[in-house]
């Protein structure tokens, strides 16, 4: 039997994650471990719980105004102890946060495998995402199972020369999580706010956005809304009380927009389904939204998930408010435009990731 470690901190990894290790569980070939990093907390305990996923280990290391310093040094000192606890025989992290590169760190210092799942996505540019996309390629160095989303990433790695057979192509594991928590019958209290509107479903926090692109993105959807009397806003807002002092600023009290606290994983995929467009400078929700026919307006100038821009259903508008505005507004007033967004396929994958790489493990895991 394989003893298999999954490390994981945040909300979105818990999410791409936790699918995984139900998976991974029920197969007798595996001893299967969790250690959770509390990079996030509140919203951490939000997936595991949805997901019914109890860790076995919690380095708690999560306090206020943490800086990219205490992440990295906390989980540094705390991890090496589980690792030697357990001495498994390969950890498994997930994309690009701080978590998953200093954890894939402390296994190569001490000798253990690393599988990195969402292996290969790339800006090529360092600093966008900060730090996100120094964390991917730092870890891809050390990963000796890379698990990638699409031949895009494949390729990625292998311009790179990362060694052909140490890369599988999987899907996303974001898509096998839809399959669990979008429901039909699903209803919630703001369904009846917006009433017969169209949702914009809004999400924006990341650093590199902090300040007046911030400022630029509230203004746009200001803007948006004051020229659609059908369209209202939805926004769950990030805990950081910086973004929450600029929303505040900027939006005021305008009754189009519903500023509500961080949904749970389970609320957020269906009040994706429900939105009409979705405009966001998040990763994950580049993959996941075209699984449900929502066009995406990525509030980035770069993206590592070229795929979504290749096949039509993401489009980079960055954080100018103008260019913001003039794409939302081609969306919602021409119709063969949304189609071709809503209607393009999705390059992510068909819910099948986790079971793919749990074969991939039991048939190569020595």
């Amino acid at each position: 039997m394989k003893k298999i470690m999954i490390v994981f901190g945040t909300r979105p990894e818990a999410i791409k994650m936790c699918p995984l290790v139900n998976v991974l569980k029920c197969n007798n070939r595996f001893d299967v471990k969790v250690c959770v990093t509390g990079q996030h907390k509140e919203m951490l305990n939000q997936v595991l719980k949805i997901f019914n996923v109890v860790p076995d280990y919690n380095l708690s290391i999560m306090k206020d105004n943490q800086t990219l310093f205490d992440i990295t040094v906390n989980i540094l000192n705390k991890i090496k102890e589980v690792l030697n606890n357990e001495k498994p025989d390969i950890v498994l992290v997930h994309g690009d946060t701080t978590t998953t590169f200093v954890t894939s760190l402390a296994c190569f210092y001490l000798n253990i495998k690393v599988g990195h799942v969402e292996a290969g996505l790339r800006t090529y540019n360092i600093k966008s995402p900060f730090p996100e996309e120094f964390n991917r390629q730092a870890v891809s160095i050390i990963s000796d199972f890379n698990f990638a989303p699409t031949l895009t990433s494949k390729k990625n790695l292998l311009k790179e020369g990362k060694k052909k057979e140490s890369i599988y192509v999987t899907g996303n594991t974001a898509i096998d999580a839809l399959k669990t928590t979008v429901k039909k019958d699903y209803s919630h209290p703001i369904f009846e706010w917006l009433g017969n509107s169209r949702m914009i479903l809004l999400t924006a926090h990341r650093r590199e956005n902090i300040g007046e692109n911030l400022k630029n993105i509230f203004e746009a959807v200001n803007n948006i809304i004051a020229t659609f009397n059908d369209v209202k806003v939805v926004y769950p807002i990030h805990l950081n009380p910086v973004i929450r002092k600029i929303a505040h600023e900027v939006f005021k009290d305008n009754d189009k927009i519903k500023i509500i606290e961080p949904l749970d994983v389970l609320d957020f995929h269906n009040f994706m389904a429900k939105s009409y467009i979705i405009l966001t400078d998040s990763g994950g929700i580049q993959e996941e939204a075209p699984s449900l026919g929502k066009p995406v307006l990525v509030l980035r100038d770069t993206t590592e998930r070229p795929e979504g821009i290749k096949a039509g259903t993401l489009k980079l508008v960055g954080t100018n408010k103008n260019t913001i505005y003039k794409e939302c507004k081609k969306l919602l007033e021409d119709i063969s435009e949304y189609n071709k967004m809503s209607k393009a396929s999705n390059p992510y994958g068909n819910g099948t990731a986790c079971k793919k790489i749990a074969k991939i493990l039991e048939d190569n895991l020595k």
